[in-house]
Protein backbone atom coordinates (compact mmCIF):
# COMPACT_ATOMS: atom_id res chain seq x y z
CA UNK A 1 0.00 0.00 0.00
CA UNK A 2 1.58 3.25 -1.11
CA UNK A 3 0.53 6.69 -0.13
CA UNK A 4 -0.36 9.39 -2.62
CA UNK A 5 2.08 12.28 -2.51
CA UNK A 6 1.98 15.54 -4.46
CA UNK A 7 4.59 15.48 -7.22
CA UNK A 8 4.81 11.68 -7.42
CA UNK A 9 3.96 9.82 -10.60
CA UNK A 10 0.73 7.94 -9.97
CA UNK A 11 0.58 4.17 -10.36
CA UNK A 12 -1.01 3.10 -13.64
CA UNK A 13 -4.23 1.06 -13.85
CA UNK A 14 -6.71 -0.36 -16.31
CA UNK A 15 -10.36 -0.56 -15.20
CA UNK A 16 -13.67 -0.99 -17.01
CA UNK A 17 -16.40 1.65 -17.06
CA UNK A 18 -20.18 1.23 -16.81
CA UNK A 19 -20.29 0.33 -20.52
CA UNK A 20 -17.62 -2.41 -20.14
CA UNK A 21 -15.04 -0.24 -21.97
CA UNK A 22 -11.46 -0.44 -20.73
CA UNK A 23 -9.92 2.75 -19.40
CA UNK A 24 -6.12 2.79 -19.22
CA UNK A 25 -4.89 5.66 -17.03
CA UNK A 26 -1.57 6.14 -18.82
CA UNK A 27 -3.44 6.12 -22.13
CA UNK A 28 -4.71 9.59 -21.16
CA UNK A 29 -1.31 11.31 -21.18
CA UNK A 30 -1.61 14.87 -22.44
CA UNK A 31 -4.75 15.40 -20.32
CA UNK A 32 -5.29 16.10 -16.66
CA UNK A 33 -7.32 13.45 -14.87
CA UNK A 34 -9.62 13.70 -11.85
CA UNK A 35 -10.04 10.40 -10.05
CA UNK A 36 -13.07 10.85 -7.81
CA UNK A 37 -13.28 7.87 -5.44
CA UNK A 38 -16.57 7.18 -3.67
CA UNK A 39 -17.40 4.34 -1.27
CA UNK A 40 -20.52 2.80 -2.85
CA UNK A 41 -23.07 3.35 -5.58
CA UNK A 42 -26.70 3.78 -4.59
CA UNK A 43 -25.90 5.96 -1.58
CA UNK A 44 -26.92 9.62 -1.24
CA UNK A 45 -23.58 11.43 -0.87
CA UNK A 46 -21.99 9.25 -3.56
CA UNK A 47 -24.89 10.02 -5.91
CA UNK A 48 -24.44 13.76 -5.31
CA UNK A 49 -20.69 13.41 -5.89
CA UNK A 50 -21.20 11.68 -9.26
CA UNK A 51 -23.96 14.10 -10.33
CA UNK A 52 -21.58 16.95 -9.51
CA UNK A 53 -19.00 15.44 -11.88
CA UNK A 54 -21.63 15.10 -14.61
CA UNK A 55 -22.85 18.69 -14.11
CA UNK A 56 -19.27 19.95 -14.47
CA UNK A 57 -18.42 17.89 -17.57
CA UNK A 58 -18.12 20.97 -19.82
CA UNK A 59 -15.83 22.71 -17.33
CA UNK A 60 -13.60 19.63 -17.22
CA UNK A 61 -13.48 19.48 -21.01
CA UNK A 62 -12.58 23.18 -21.25
CA UNK A 63 -9.71 22.59 -18.79
CA UNK A 64 -8.34 19.58 -20.74
CA UNK A 65 -9.43 17.24 -17.94
CA UNK A 66 -11.09 13.83 -17.89
CA UNK A 67 -13.07 13.04 -14.73
CA UNK A 68 -13.86 9.54 -13.49
CA UNK A 69 -15.96 8.22 -10.65
CA UNK A 70 -14.42 5.11 -9.08
CA UNK A 71 -15.81 2.64 -6.55
CA UNK A 72 -15.70 -1.08 -5.76
CA UNK A 73 -19.15 -1.69 -7.26
CA UNK A 74 -19.42 -4.24 -10.12
CA UNK A 75 -20.03 -3.06 -13.68
CA UNK A 76 -23.75 -4.04 -13.87
CA UNK A 77 -24.43 -1.97 -10.75
CA UNK A 78 -22.44 0.96 -12.19
CA UNK A 79 -24.42 0.76 -15.44
CA UNK A 80 -27.82 0.75 -13.68
CA UNK A 81 -26.74 3.54 -11.32
CA UNK A 82 -25.46 5.74 -14.17
CA UNK A 83 -28.80 5.31 -15.92
CA UNK A 84 -30.71 6.11 -12.72
CA UNK A 85 -28.64 9.28 -12.13
CA UNK A 86 -28.66 10.41 -15.77
CA UNK A 87 -24.87 10.10 -16.07
CA UNK A 88 -24.06 10.23 -19.80
CA UNK A 89 -20.62 11.91 -20.02
CA UNK A 90 -18.69 10.77 -16.97
CA UNK A 91 -17.26 7.26 -16.89
CA UNK A 92 -17.90 5.34 -13.70
CA UNK A 93 -15.04 2.89 -13.21
CA UNK A 94 -15.38 -0.43 -11.43
CA UNK A 95 -12.58 -1.30 -8.98
CA UNK A 96 -14.47 -4.51 -8.22
CA UNK A 97 -11.96 -7.27 -8.96
CA UNK A 98 -9.42 -7.77 -7.64
CA UNK A 99 -11.55 -6.09 -4.97
CA UNK A 100 -10.44 -2.49 -4.45
CA UNK A 101 -7.07 -3.07 -6.11
CA UNK A 102 -6.64 0.54 -7.30
CA UNK A 103 -7.87 2.03 -4.01
CA UNK A 104 -5.45 -0.28 -2.16
CA UNK A 105 -2.56 0.72 -4.42
CA UNK A 106 -3.28 4.38 -3.64
CA UNK A 107 -3.58 3.77 0.11
CA UNK A 108 -7.26 4.75 0.35
CA UNK A 109 -8.96 1.37 0.79
CA UNK A 110 -10.95 0.93 4.01
CA UNK A 111 -10.38 -2.72 4.95
CA UNK A 112 -13.06 -2.86 7.66
CA UNK A 113 -15.83 -1.68 5.30
CA UNK A 114 -14.41 -3.14 2.07
CA UNK A 115 -14.72 0.19 0.19
CA UNK A 116 -12.53 3.10 -0.80
CA UNK A 117 -12.24 6.27 1.18
CA UNK A 118 -14.04 9.26 -0.37
CA UNK A 119 -11.16 11.05 -2.11
CA UNK A 120 -10.19 13.16 -5.09
CA UNK A 121 -6.88 12.81 -6.87
CA UNK A 122 -5.88 15.11 -9.73
CA UNK A 123 -2.96 14.22 -11.96
CA UNK A 124 -1.36 16.40 -14.58
CA UNK A 125 -0.58 15.60 -18.22
CA UNK A 126 2.53 13.60 -17.17
CA UNK A 127 0.60 11.50 -14.60
CA UNK A 128 2.06 13.42 -11.66
CA UNK A 129 -0.17 14.03 -8.64
CA UNK A 130 -1.03 17.73 -8.31
CA UNK A 131 -3.89 17.37 -5.79
CA UNK A 132 -4.99 14.78 -3.26
CA UNK A 133 -7.70 15.13 -0.65
CA UNK A 134 -9.64 12.66 1.47
CA UNK A 135 -13.06 13.56 2.85
CA UNK A 136 -15.22 12.32 5.73
CA UNK A 137 -17.55 9.62 4.40
CA UNK A 138 -20.63 11.85 4.85
CA UNK A 139 -19.08 14.93 3.20
CA UNK A 140 -19.55 15.97 -0.43
CA UNK A 141 -16.25 17.08 -2.02
CA UNK A 142 -16.04 20.79 -2.88
CA UNK A 143 -16.19 21.09 -6.68
CA UNK A 144 -15.16 24.78 -6.55
CA UNK A 145 -11.86 23.72 -4.97
CA UNK A 146 -11.33 21.11 -7.70
CA UNK A 147 -12.07 23.70 -10.41
CA UNK A 148 -9.58 26.11 -8.84
CA UNK A 149 -6.80 23.47 -8.83
CA UNK A 150 -7.54 22.60 -12.48
CA UNK A 151 -7.56 26.25 -13.54
CA UNK A 152 -4.22 26.89 -11.82
CA UNK A 153 -2.72 23.94 -13.67
CA UNK A 154 -3.48 25.40 -17.11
Amino acid sequence: MSEIKIGDKIQDFTLRDQKQKEVHLYGLSGKKVLLSFHPLAWTNVCAEQMKSLEENHEMFTSLNTVAFGISVDPIPSKRAWAKELGITHIKLLSDFWPHGEVARAYGIFREKEGVSQRANIIIDEEQKVIFFEEYPMHELPDMAKIAKVLEQGR
